[in-house]
Formats: structure tokens, sequence, C-alpha cells
């Protein structure tokens, strides 16, 4: 390490002039940053050997704090074996958001090259999980050749397994109930459930996707597999909505009446108490369904505002009216707002042209049989969200960040906005479990259609998070063993007042 560190220093050093970094919106700093981009993203997580071989010098250079010194021709052959036909997976690097430095190197006032500096984690990828492993430092010194740049050097040093893993995950078995994958397949086995995903959020961060089981038959599930995930649609569109309301492009509490009113309540004395507030915490005053209803008819059954009933209807109804107002589809909103900023590249609102199909998670029934399921088309702000694990990740996360909201109306939305019973709240979009163990509160929703079971969990005090997708009728009965093993305490209450709740969902 103490050699590591002195070359490093030699290398600074040696330089005739290096200038203060450069701004992140100069033309250095981008030009090198999609460098970065091509070197990484395309040679390192995609096995595009050609992609690194078009960036280095003919006398490029490898320094390892573990692995040693290596020249191009062996940094290609150790890449090539170490990374692309690992047998234990893939390893795929990600760089850490805002470590990125760019410091310009000049000889008589002539830019020669640049040092870049920055840090990134690496992932383990095989056929069941994503697995958080270590991070590290890199220094690379990029050499101008002939209008050209090159990539001449480049340092990986200060690798390490930070603090924030639990002992338990460095194995990669998260699941202390079970020894093996095997016993993991055995119990879907028993419990006829073709398949389990698994994503865990550790200090704001996803640490590890676990998938077990076939998305169909004869089809193994992947990390990357697609479910449907019922009424975890209506958080997405929450957030969506209340970026609005940040944007001052929508009001919480402005009758909907202003933007549509639906033929079935036209008459309704109740029409100007109905907001996006009172949607959002459950009080429309609306049916989950109206199909639900004998006169299969939209009604206010109490006035809005006045208590808690879980409705759908609620959030369709609010689909409407905005879609009124801005002339355009939900999901088109959405896409703009929070799908393309967060990379949330596999999570629609409907069925489309790029779905893929042959990663999606088909729904089971009781027996394990799959079910026929059908495509939508179009948005339904409540209902039928196709995602991942990892996107839906990247959602929670961005919460556990405040959503890009203020600070005021981020306080809202995980403060109760309804009191359903004691321990069990509504905010503005999830529900909220208050007063957990170690002072900690939980946002959670839950998303239930036939042959799908999806339960969400946040905790925004020490930044945790857990995703379970389920393609199976069953998929209740294991979500308590799963919430207590990840959660501990915390977890054992949560799920001791999910068991007490008495509101009807999805």
């Amino acid at each position: 390490m103490k050699q590591l560190n002195l070359i490093i220093a030699i290398l600074i050093l040696s330089s005739i002039n290096i200038r203060a970094q450069v701004n992140q919106k100069s033309e250095l700093f981008i030009t090198l940053q999609k460098k970065d981009s091509i070197l990484f993203e395309q040679g390192f997580n995609k096995c595009n050997l050609n992609a690194i071989v078009n960036l280095i010098t003919y006398d490029f250079e490898f320094y390892h704090d573990q692995n040693g010194i290596q020249d191009k021709k062996t940094f290609l052959t150790n890449f090539n074996e170490s990374i692309c036909e690992n047998p234990r997976g893939k390893p795929i690097r990600k760089l850490v958001k805002g470590s990125l430095r760019v410091f310009p190197l000049y000889n008589e006032g002539k830019l020669y090259g640049a040092i870049q500096s920055g840090i990134h984690d690496f992932y383990m990828i095989n056929n069941r999980e994503q697995r958080f492993t270590e991070n590290a430092k890199f220094l690379a010194t990029w050499i101008l050749e002939e209008g050209e740049w090159k990539l001449k050097k480049e340092l990986s040093y200060d690798h390490k397994k930070p603090e924030k893993y639990d002992v338990r995950f460095e194995d990669g078995y998260p699941f202390p109930l079970f020894n093996t994958d095997l016993e993991i397949q055995s119990l879907l086995k028993d419990l006829k459930i073709p398949s389990l995903s698994i994503g865990y959020i550790y200090d704001g961060q996803l640490q590890q996707i676990r998938s077990f089981g076939e998305q169909k038959k004869d089809i193994p599930v992947r990390y990357n597999s697609i479910y449907k995930v019922a009424s975890l649609t209506k958080p997405i569109t929450a957030i969506v909505v209340l970026k609005l309301v940040e944007a001052g492009k929508w009001n919480l509490d402005e009758p909907l009446a202003k933007y549509y009113i639906d033929p079935d309540i036209k008459e309704s004395s109740f029409l100007n108490q109905l907001t996006t507030r009172n949607v959002l915490s459950q009080k429309s005053g609306f049916p989950n369904w109206r199909y639900l209803r004998a006169d299969k008819k939209l009604t206010f059954e109490f006035k809005p505002g006045t208590k808690f009933q879980y409705s759908g209807e609620g959030f369709e109804y609010l689909r409407k009216a905005i879609e009124r107002k801005f002339k355009k589809s939900l999901e088109k909103i959405a896409k703009e707002m929070l799908f393309t900023p967060l990379k949330m590249n596999d999570t629609f609102y409907y069925w489309t042209k790029t779905t893929d199909e042959s990663r999606y998670a088909v729904e089971s029934d009781t027996m394990g049989q799959p079910m026929k399921y059908e495509k939508y088309y179009t948005s339904n702000a409540a209902a039928n969200l196709l995602t991942t694990v990892e996107d839906y990740s990247k959602f929670l996360t961005h919460i556990l960040q405040h959503a890009g909201l203020s600070q005021q109306l981020y306080n809202e939305f995980i403060q109760s906005q309804t009191e359903v019973k004691t321990g069990v709240n509504w905010g503005l979009g999830m529900q909220i479990l208050p007063n957990l163990p170690d002072h900690e509160l939980a946002l959670q929703h839950t998303g239930g259609d036939d042959g799908t079971k999806c339960m969400v969990l946040l905790l925004p005090k020490s930044k945790r998070g857990l995703i379970i997708f389920i393609n199976s009728e069953n998929g209740l009965i294991i979500w308590k063993k799963i919430i207590e093993e990840y959660l501990g305490e915390t977890g054992k209450e949560i799920v001791k007042r999910n068991l007490n709740k008495t509101e009807k969902q999805d």
C-alpha cells in the first residue's frame, strides 16, 4: 500500500503544472466524463474489449493495490478472465454520484493531459442477485494524442467493504433463517410460489437484489425480471403529483371539479369537497372500484375528507383531472418527471413496444399454475404498473432523499393525514406506521392483484428499505418471514400491525 501511495504521489508531483480542478460544466470535465463512461459502462460493465482498446495508449499501465502493476497486454488478459468470464458472476461498476474530479495538466501554458479521480462501487451479478461487494478510489492520467484523449495510467486503490454492511451479507446470504439457496427454493416449492424477488436498501442505497424460482415455466427469474405490482402504482402516482405541486403547477387543496367531473356524480353536492389531498390520503369518499358496487356506478359514499376509505377510483379521478389540465397522459408526465431522471428504464404504467415480455414474471394461482395475463395499453393511476426490483428501489431511494420536494411538502408526505386505527395512519400516498422501535417510522404500501402479491417498506430514519415482489396468489404467506429477517425487531412490530389491520386494500 505504501508503494502504491508513493507511485500516486510521484505521478501527481511529476506533472509540470497542475491547475485547480475544472468546473463540472466545462468542456474538459464533460469530455473526460464521457470517456470514463465508455471505459466502464461499455468496457467494464458490458465486456466490450474494443471500447477499452480504443481508449488506452500503447504503453498503458494499470496499478492495483491488491493485484500489482499490469502492462497493457496483461491488463486485457486479466480483465477478460476476471470480469467477462468470471464463474462467480458478472462484476459491474457504478460511479459514486458527485465523486468525479478533473485536474488539467499544462506544459508551457499548453494543455497536454489531465488527472481524473473519483470513487466507484462494485456489484456482483448472477442469475439470482445483484450483490454490493466493495468500493474503491481511482485515479486516471489522460493524455492528448493528436487531438484525441487516451488513457495512459489507471490506478485503483483503497478497496474496502464499507462498515455499513451487515456481516450476514458478506457471503451473499441475507436470509439467516435459511442456510442455502436450495432451502429457499424448497420453501417456494412447498408454497407453490413460482418466484420471489427481494431488494434491500441499506444506508440509503440498494445493497442487494435476490431472486429465486421461475418467472415462467423453465425460465429462471432474474434480477431484472418485470413484475406487475398492482397498487404499488399509487406511490409512483403520488410522488409525480407532488412534484407537480412543488413546481407550482398543481394545488393540493383545489377542487378537482375545476378540471374534471365524472358523469356519474355531476349532480353531487360533494363535488367541490373532492381535492388532491383527499385522494392521496384515501379520504375521497369513493368506493375502491365502482364495478364492485351493485349498480356499477361511481358515487360518494360519504363526504370527502371526513374519514378513511381505500379507493382506486380516487386515484383514477385524479389522473383524469391532471390529464385534462396538462393535455398529456400520466405515463408521459411520469416519464418526464420521474422515470427518465431516475433512469427507471423498465417502468411503465402499461405495456409498450419496448416492454421486454421475455422478462415478465407471469402471475400464478394458489396451485402455482400460470394465469392468463391481460396487457393494458392505457395509464391507470392506481394499478397495473410494470417494473423491476431495481427500478422500484431507485424510486424508494429517491423518496429517502426527499424526492426533490421542499422540506415542508416532504413533511406533509410522511406525516399522518388520516388515522386508520391505532398505529396505522395514511400520508399523502403511502401508509405510515409511527412509533416503531428506535423511534422509527415506516412508510409502506402493498400491491395485491390476482396472482401477484408485492410489498415495499421504507424506514426514513435509518435509511433502510425492503422490496418484495412475488408472482403468486400465495405471496402473503411468506411476507412475515422476509420482513422479520431483514428488519429485526422493527420488522416484527411492522408485521404485528399488518396482521392487525382491518382496512381492505387492493
